[in-house]
């Protein structure tokens, strides 16, 4: 995630150096613990938890476990994740729904935080998993927050109960009790009360979220703080916890490029779990704060299993199998092509799932030039075609390329490099579908693949190759074809090697691998 891009870059850099030593000396962890401090001290995570971080670190990298381990610098790797994982809540909470419905959930926060817009993405999620939410306008201080909040209702799909037009007129606690008897009439089995806030804390805020929590004495109470404000989020957590109570957070804004010391800091010192994350400005921008999850992503590790989850609620498994089945008879079409990118443009922001990749935070900058609406261009291409021309690429002349170049506002080059694609990605993909290892175009071959005579003989003849001419001008060539070439990234994703014990540096754990194959159909 962009807030904990540069921690994760220190991280990275500082225990990536652990790599080269084969015994770790006092000196060494001590090194090792005092750039980790000051990193997390840079990306202001509040003092006590990082004392707290650092003296647990180093104890542990001083102790037998590490001293006795084959790979000392892996463990000490693994000791960072799990620390991350303790002060980050430790095991993953979701809400508690009441034996007898409707289940009550009360937003609090200050004003700017993204109640509003969380409540919706609430509301939507809830709603996706067969629950009836009700939305409530219980904010009625700050101007057209009522409205604001009926318009992402509509945006969810989801009722909300505002019988106040708010701007400073009605009683929000009377609209919050009123609410309640209104889901149980209507039968809704959840109500989402959006009270207000203020710009900083004080007395009447308090006061009336503590009045909405006495009078309809809600199952969860959940503090939505935004995760850019860096040291206020202690100071603001701690004055809600003392005033009104809350039963866990939600970090809105965890997208923004702030150095996310609020969300290493707040679950620490208020000792309350962060439920939920807001991770950009759309409703589906919302996903179950998973602590280990975050704990992988800040080293780098990546996020196999949320990959996962997003995507397979994105493709359709039919289509998916289909496809496969055509992988396997070499039937796959640009018409196949197209659908599988519509799906994964339908998956959501393609930067941000390619960012779950462990190793991926190497590759920052390629992912940030990446411009997503190459993919809506690609797609313009594809539909500029006969459904011929889909079918069989191979029709494709200079004529029809040019034609359609014209019909989806394109260059031929750029018609000519889709199809060239298009033909790399089909090979690789047939390549999996037979169980294979596919070589990816500008990297070496992938960790465990086999190449046998046929590679061994390839390999000494591009040795031959690499030898230099002994014509002059040949020679020259030779030189400007090497400075031009592209240099390989360090292992298969140019990653610093951080992973996990006795599970290869950066790659899936076994649990991770093995959801993946079942989601692929081969469990």
């Amino acid at each position: 995630m962009a807030i904990f891009g540069n921690l994760s870059d220190r991280l990275t850099q500082t225990l990536a150096g652990l790599r080269s030593k084969g015994k770790l000396t006092p000196a060494d962890v001590d090194g090792t613990v005092r750039e980790i401090r000051r990193a997390l001290l840079e990306a202001d995570v509040a003092l006590p938890v990082v004392k707290d971080f650092a003296a647990h670190v180093r104890e542990r990298a001083l102790g037998d476990e590490v001293n006795r381990a084959l790979n000392p610098a892996q463990q000490v790797v693994q000791i960072v994740n799990e620390e991350l994982v303790r002060i980050l809540g430790g095991d993953t909470r979701q809400i508690e729904f009441a034996k007898q419905p409707p289940t009550i959930i009360m937003l609090a926060g200050l004003q700017g935080a993204g109640k509003t817009t969380l409540a919706g993405k609430l509301a939507k999620r809830l709603a996706g998993e067969k629950h009836t939410p009700l939305l409530v306008a219980a904010d009625l201080q700050r101007p057209n927050a009522v409205t604001q909040l009926q318009i992402v209702g509509q945006q969810a799909g989801v009722q909300v109960y505002a019988p106040e037009p708010g701007n400073g007129v009605g009683d929000p606690v009377r609209v919050a009790t009123d609410a309640v008897r209104f889901a149980k009439d209507k039968l809704h089995d959840v109500v989402i009360i959006d009270t207000a806030g203020r710009l900083g804390v004080d007395q009447e805020l308090m006061k009336q979220a503590a009045d909405i929590r006495r009078a309809t004495n809600p199952d969860e109470v959940l503090f939505v703080i935004d995760a850019m404000i860096g040291q206020d989020a202690v100071a603001t957590a701690n004055a809600f916890q003392e005033g009104v109570d809350f039963t866990g957070v939600v970090l809105s804004k965890l997208d923004g490029d702030a150095r996310g010391g609020a969300a290493l800091s707040v679950a620490q010192l208020t000792g309350r779990p962060i439920m939920y994350a807001s991770t950009g400005e759309g409703l589906d921008d919302f996903e179950v704060f998973h602590p280990d999850r975050m704990a992988k992503r800040i080293l780098d590790m990546g996020d196999i299993l949320s990959l996962i989850e997003q995507a397979q609620k994105a493709f359709d498994e039919d289509e998916a199998m289909e496809i496969a089945g055509k992988l396997a008879t070499e039937n796959f079409t640009l018409d196949d092509f197209l659908k599988q990118m519509q799906q994964l443009r339908k998956a959501g922001n393609f930067k941000k799932m390619m960012g779950m990749l462990p190793g991926m935070g190497q590759m920052k900058e390629a992912l940030e030039n990446f411009d997503e609406r190459e993919l809506v261009r690609t797609e313009a291409i594809i539909q500029s075609m006969t459904k011929a021309e889909r079918q069989n690429p191979k029709l494709l002349n200079g004529s029809r390329r040019s034609r359609i170049a014209r019909g989806s506002g394109r260059t031929v080059t750029d018609v000519n490099e889709l199809v060239k694609r298009f033909e790399q990605a089909a090979k690789m993909m047939k390549t999996v579908a037979r169980g294979g290892t596919p070589q990816i175009p500008g990297m070496g071959p992938m960790p465990g693949q086999h190449g046998g005579r046929k590679a061994a003989a390839k390999g000494g003849k591009k040795k031959q190759q690499g030898k230099r001419s002994g014509n002059p001008a040949k020679r020259a060539q030779q030189a400007v074809e090497e400075a031009s070439a592209p240099k390989r990234p360090g292992g298969a994703f140019g990653g610093a090697g951080l992973g996990r014990p006795a599970a290869g540096d950066g790659q899936p754990s076994a649990a991770e691998l093995e959801q993946l194959q079942k989601y692929l159909g081969r469990g």
